[in-house]
């Protein structure tokens, strides 16, 4: 399977790196590392991450990463 990250999810990892590395730029790019890796699993695991709780659509799912959430939607294509 492979992931595409949407234009939003790509600015939201920019600001986490941009607000991260104004106290430590290593962390930041070790914290975008990891999220990225999350990807990853995701694509070789679609279902590894649990249905996202506050909604009812099984294909919506989530994995989490230190304080952060992923959240996915698994599509057929």
């Amino acid at each position: 399977m492979r992931v595409n990250w949407t234009e939003t999810a790509i600015e939201h990892l920019s600001g986490i790196h941009e607000y991260v590395a104004q106290n430590s730029p290593a962390y930041a790019r070790r914290i975008v590392d990891r999220l990225t890796q999350r990807s990853q699993q995701i694509a070789q695991f679609p279902y590894s991450g649990r249905a996202v709780p506050e909604l009812d659509l099984p294909q919506v799912r989530e994995v989490i990463e230190g304080s952060y959430r992923i959240i996915y939607r698994i599509r057929p294509d």
